[in-house]
């Protein structure tokens, strides 16, 4: 288990967007440098959270993904790992991790190319969207405390988010019985809505209703096509996207994802390319955002890190710190916030309990 205190948290062996090093540390506290000062709160910016202490028991990357946001916004979090599918049911003893639970949950059934073999998700999106489901609903039960005094148990699981998530795909199965399968990066109810292969990469183009198709149509030199029966509304597009598909996908490897990209902007179409990492950060809509935040961190040197995805008018975002070294906080958890003596916490160190 580790103590760890920071407004930003990152936990350790787990992935998340601010992690950079994975480590498993195996003790309650980690040891700091002999002379150095630690505050427990690493600044005075006046996020919407600051002065709210947050106590983080969780693992692997839900929980901690949770709290990071919650250290985003200025609260302090200290990190107590420990073992998580639920806390009752036939599953309560399973180990629970995002893949298993996108599976049990439906999502990898969903997901890959139609043809080929269930795909899990590029990223974490089970762990991600339980972390969320937990951030809010922590803030929600804050207000509710604010309000009647009294607070109250979260149980918030990988399984039980997976299949909420599953939105309107479930909703198809519980009332008409239709099971789903896998279209790749198309759609199941609306034509065209996927990536075409282009000379040089991959376009995304969607047409959310019949004048996109039109102006769709028109950019690709076949007007006709927004006359022909087949395709004058999109139930009709999706019962004959084959030809529809096949049609669009040899235009569009005319032309490089560039071109193409010129000749849709400004047209209101919505679309995009498929970006790798380096065309992600250097994306000027990324960048605008500001969303790669440098920081310095006392081993590494400078690291660079995604920023947060939320900006508030009234109260930023707290500037995030860099992952803790080894043992740098386990003094300003048990000394100043626990009120341990320095005896008591040597002798948890000569004791092995931390080091």
């Amino acid at each position: 288990m580790l103590f760890k205190v920071r407004r930003c948290l990152i936990s350790p062996a787990i992935f998340t967007s601010r992690l950079l090093f994975k480590e498993k540390w195996r003790n309650i506290g980690v040891a700091s440098k002999k002379g150095d000062v630690f505050h427990c709160s690493t600044s005075s910016a006046d996020g919407p959270l600051v002065g709210v202490r947050v106590l983080d028991l969780s693992r692997i990357l839900a929980g901690p993904y949770c709290t990071m946001i919650l250290g985003d916004l200025g609260a302090d979090i200290i990190k107590v790992e420990k073992p998580g599918y639920g806390q009752s049911g036939p599953y309560v003893k399973r180990s629970g991790y995002d893949i298993i639970a996108a599976g049990l949950g439906g999502l990898m059934h969903i997901t890959g190319p139609p043809d080929g073999e269930p795909c899990k998700v590029g990223v974490a999106m089970t762990d991600l969207a339980t972390g969320l489901y937990a951030y809010g609903s922590i803030l929600a039960a804050y207000i509710h405390r604010q309000k009647t005094g009294r607070g109250q148990h979260i149980q918030c699981n990988l399984l039980s988010t997976q299949v909420a998530s599953l939105v309107n795909i479930a909703s198809n199965y519980l009332n008409a019985d239709m099971d789903a399968k896998r279209y790749g990066t198309a759609h199941e109810s609306i034509v065209p809505y996927q990536a075409f292969k282009t000379s040089d990469g991959y376009l995304i183009v969607g047409a959310g209703n019949r004048k996109h198709f039109e102006i769709i149509a028109k950019l690709l030199g076949i007007s006709s096509l927004s006359k022909d029966p087949r395709y004058l509304d999109n139930q009709k597009r999706v019962a004959n996207r084959e030809p529809l598909l096949k049609m669009m996908s040899d235009i569009f490897l005319t032309k490089t994802t560039k071109q193409w990209m010129k000749i849709f902007d400004g047209s209101g179409i919505p679309y995009g390319p498929i970006n790798n990492m380096k065309e992600t950060f250097s994306d000027p809509q990324v960048i605008h955002n500001g969303m790669i935040q440098e920081m310095q961190h006392p081993t590494a040197g400078t690291i660079r890190v995604p920023g947060p995805a939320v900006k508030f008018t009234g109260s930023p975002t707290v500037f995030p710190t860099p992952p803790p070294t080894l043992g740098q906080h386990t003094d300003c958890v048990l000394h100043d916030l626990l009120g341990y003596s320095h005896a008591q916490v040597d002798e948890l160190r000569q004791r092995g309990i931390v080091q």
